[in-house]
């Protein structure tokens, strides 16, 4: 469970830099459907595609030449390290990978086309559950591969879903096609997306710097602790998971209604959203209060592991339903194109929760907890932060926005959902 958990901590650097690439591809091309631009679409489709795959190469080269260190530097013991970096052996392909089924699925959600993605992710968390106990416990073909089948599972899963989303692109109807007359690099559109995914993916980076500050200061409490820390963290990744499909609507939905120049459609999409979301992770809120060990007990029967991840979700569980407003509200920022306060909102949390961690590890009796309650107050505040920021952007960029005439339709069969 350490093992794993040290390891899994390199997604989120995975996830800073495919969301940077995904928030943009998604902004840029809802914003291209809005305005009936079908050539814009397809060219941030296709350019998404190379720059995706050129990070991706890049991302496989640099994190398999850290990965010794990485894992050394954040395990409690030589044990977790060595099983850590089995883990990686297969998990950095993986994630490779998935830069281009990011992309793909991002580009769909642009055109408010979010069906593709949902069955082709939800059927790579299914294979890689399947194979999973096979590959790890060497089930039929009696040859375990311990942690490192765990990874082989996910690489498949990731390598089956990418050619498998490659094919709804195919089709002569598809909005969005494969171009290769637009694969040559236009480094002005790679700045437009990095601008806009940028300041988010940045948010996802500082969410591993917070997990690198935990795993750091929990080493002297031990493997045990760093797995509770674990499974309780995944628990709660899990809770999240119905708040961040939301999320994944709610930008491109508003994204489209701010291309095509409709500022009250913008605006009750946020407050249905926001709704939503309060209502989904008051009741998880509610789960993690009156039953935290039954879950963490799923993962694990060890009495120390249980302790930890059962306080950190009955605690943790206090900022849910900020957290879902935060989501939702970065995702409004994602929708007109200008994700730079959800940043500094992220920025503000991170440090309130970082900076006395590390001091506070200083002082005598110590106590992992002690991080959970700050984490508390530092989501509550991003939330006030947040707000505050949407409601200026609101204010500045819907205040002048006024219908405007389309002049131009898609050719037939080349329509996008409405709006």
């Amino acid at each position: 469970m350490a093992g794993v958990g040290v390891a899994g901590n390199l997604m989120f650097i995975v996830l800073a830099m495919t969301q940077m690439l995904g928030v943009g591809t998604t902004t840029l091309i809802s914003h291209a459907a809005g305005q009936k631009d079908r050539d814009r679409a397809l060219l941030v489709f296709n350019q998404s595609l190379v720059l995706s795959a050129l990070v991706g190469v890049l991302f496989l080269v640099a994190a398999t030449a850290i990965r010794g260190f990485y894992t050394r530097a954040l395990s409690a013991d030589a044990a977790t390290a060595v099983l850590a970096d089995r883990y990686l052996g297969w998990f950095i392909p993986a994630t490779a990978i998935q830069f281009l089924m990011v992309a793909m699925a991002s580009a769909l959600r642009g055109t408010g086309n979010f069906k593709p993605g949902m069955v082709v992710q939800t059927s790579t968390v299914i294979i890689n559950m399947v194979l999973a106990p096979f590959l790890i416990f060497g089930w039929v073909t009696h040859r375990p591969l311990g942690v490192a089948g765990a990874a082989l599972a996910t690489f498949i899963a990731v390598a089956v879903g990418t050619v498998w989303l490659a094919f709804y692109f195919r089709p002569h109807e598809s909005y969005l096609k494969f171009m290769r007359h637009d694969w040559g690099p236009r480094l002005g559109l790679w700045a437009d997306t990095l601008r806009i995914g940028l300041p988010a993916g940045a948010e996802f980076s500082l969410m591993a710097v917070y997990l690198f500050v935990v795993y750091a200061i929990s080493r002297p409490f031990g493997a045990a602790a760093q797995a509770g820390f674990g499974i309780g963290m995944r628990v709660m990744q899990s809770g999240f998971m119905p708040v961040v499909a939301l999320g994944f609507a709610v930008a491109p939905v508003a994204g489209q209604n701010f291309g095509a120049r409709h500022p009250e459609r913008v605006r009750e999409t946020f407050r249905s959203a926001l709704i939503l979301s309060s209502v989904v992770m008051a009741l998880f809120t509610l789960v993690c209060q009156i039953a935290p060990a039954r879950m963490i007990a799923v993962f694990s029967r060890d009495p120390q592991v249980l302790a930890v991840g059962e306080e950190y979700l009955r605690i943790l569980s206090w900022n849910f339903v900020a957290s879902g407003v935060v989501f939702v509200g970065s995702s409004m920022f994602q929708a007109m194109g200008n994700t730079l306060p959800s940043l500094i909102s992220s920025f503000v949390r991170i440090a309130v929760v970082a900076i006395p961690a590390l001091l506070l590890s200083r002082v005598a009796g110590f106590q992992l907890h002690w991080i959970w309650y700050l984490s508390v107050l530092a989501v509550g505040l991003q939330m006030v932060l947040s707000l505050l920021l949407l409601k200026r952007e609101f204010r500045l960029r819907l205040g002048p926005l006024r219908p405007a005439p389309v002049l131009t339709a898609p050719a037939l069969g080349d329509s996008v959902p409405s709006s």
